[in-house]
């Protein structure tokens, strides 16, 4: 465990660095100090010691995380005088009151067959995407401005068809800044960056409403009406459609909510949005990079999307594997409901648990050649020493494990491989120069510059 005395030798790193560190140093499991009213928290790296706790806990595992989100939503809104509710989100509620949500919402949210009706609009989302990129292309094929801007508003289409039930139109060129559509766009770029400061850094908010928090707040409060004013618009159009007898159709996402809870169709919209731009966006820029790098990959996935094969497990294989060495998450959090013997050490109860998933996918006694961009391992014959079954069943987990897994999960499958899928068809991707970083925050973001091209095919 960190003594404060031994602290210094980690000044000035973070990240995956810092995580390696901690590992070589202390081994497979860290106690980090809290700070500014920020509880301990135990780091693991061993895959069946993280096995062992998932598979202990209760049926509502408890995962804190956006504290300041939950404060919001709990009671800054209740001392505001705002309209409240016992069910807050998926995000931020926990135990009974996640556990009547969660199970509301999951029929409809994990079910292949309603998913399954968003695959044309996200194909017609990626190919107006792809039109975008080749109007913003300057003369050496390189996109102009941020590409991590760009991914972030093909994510946004894509969830916002999803979670607010319609095109938002991010690619209008022409929108007015102060658009509802701008301001959504605005909002979900501050949300993770404004929660980071506030609950994955020493901040002083819990103990007075520092410059961050009000701020914070304001957002909160602003992405909340903004949430109403499309699901509103969209209850609009569901009404036209009926009363023109279209609605013998499957009925989507959005739509069966509000039939269940209209309060759950805004909680989940919010929780979407929330939840499913920055990951896409920063699943979909390392894909690109280790294709781009590894150019033997790229051709075979080409040649697996342009033979038009309605399976397309190279397509699956190269984002998995994406995941394995970049990814968008560092590890999974858990605050414990029994204490615990582990690894010669006493867990007390309610202890903070974090899961360095992202260290233990990398170790080569799980994923031999870890290093390496492989997306063959994850079709490998049993025979094949890649094999990645051969590896422990928890040493990658990208969308969680159990009941608190990935709501979102197949929606963000469809997405991602629709939309690289799209962009490997129309695009030879090519790298130049110093190799992509992460940089360490509420995710793991992909860092510029991007030093992209895309050649048409």
């Amino acid at each position: 465990f960190i003594k404060s005395s031994n602290s210094g030798s980690f000044y000035n790193i973070d990240g995956f660095e810092l995580l390696d560190k901690l590992y070589k140093t202390y081994g497979p499991i860290v106690r980090l100090p809290g700070l500014f009213g920020s509880p301990d928290i135990v780091i693991i790296y061993d895959a069946e010691s993280i096995a062992y706790i998932l598979r202990s806990e209760n049926l509502t595992p408890k995962r804190p995380g956006f504290q300041s989100l939950e404060h919001y939503r709990k009671e800054y809104k209740k001392k505001s005088g705002k309209v409240t509710h016992e069910i807050t989100g998926l995000v931020t509620d926990h135990d009974e009151k996640w556990k009547t949500l969660r199970s509301t919402v999951n029929p409809i949210l994990l079910q292949p067959k309603t998913i399954k009706l968003y695959s044309k609009i996200l194909d017609d989302v990626a190919n107006d995407m792809i039109k975008r990129m080749r109007l913003i292309r300057d003369e050496n094929n390189m996109l102009k401005g941020d590409l991590s801007t760009e991914m972030n508003l093909w994510a946004l289409e894509s969830i916002g068809v999803v979670a607010l039930g319609d095109r938002l139109n991010c690619f209008d060129p022409n929108l007015p800044a102060d658009s509802p559509v701008r301001k959504l766009i605005q909002i979900v770029h501050d949300f993770f960056a404004v929660a980071d400061k506030l609950d994955f850094k020493p901040s002083l908010w819990r103990i007075y409403p520092t410059k961050s928090y009000k701020r914070a707040m304001k957002l909160y409060e602003d992405q909340e009406n903004l949430n109403k004013y499309f699901i509103q618009k969209a209850t609009e159009v569901l009404k036209t459609k009926r009363a023109d007898k279209e609605s013998e159709n499957e009925k989507g996402i959005l739509e069966k909510l509000l039939e269940i809870n209209e309060h759950y169709a805004y909680l989940m919209a919010s929780d979407l949005l929330f939840a499913g731009v920055d990951t896409a966006a920063n699943t979909v820029i390392p894909t690109f990079y280790l294709l781009a790098k590894n150019p033997e990959k790229q051709n075979k996935l080409r040649e697996e999307i342009l033979s038009c094969s309605e399976k397309r497990p190279y397509l699956k294989a190269c984002i998995k594997e994406a995941m394995r060495i970049m990814p968008v998450v560092s590890g999974n959090l858990r605050q414990k409901s029994k204490e615990y013997s582990l690894l010669g050490y006493h867990i007390p109860k309610h202890s903070l648990l974090t899961f360095a998933n992202q260290h233990v996918s990398m170790m080569d006694c799980h994923y031999p050649r870890p290093n390496e961009y492989i997306p063959e391992r994850w079709m490998a014959d049993k025979e094949d020493p890649l094999y990645h079954g051969n590896a422990h069943p928890f040493a990658f987990m990208p969308f969680g494990f159990g009941t608190r897994s990935c709501i979102g999960r197949r929606i963000a499958e469809l997405e991602m491989e629709t939309f690289v899928a799209r962009v490997v068809e129309n695009f030879q991707i090519d790298w130049f120069g110093e190799p992509l970083k992460q940089y360490q925050s509420a995710l793991n973001y992909a860092k510029g510059p991007f030093n992209f091209t895309f050649k048409d095919i």
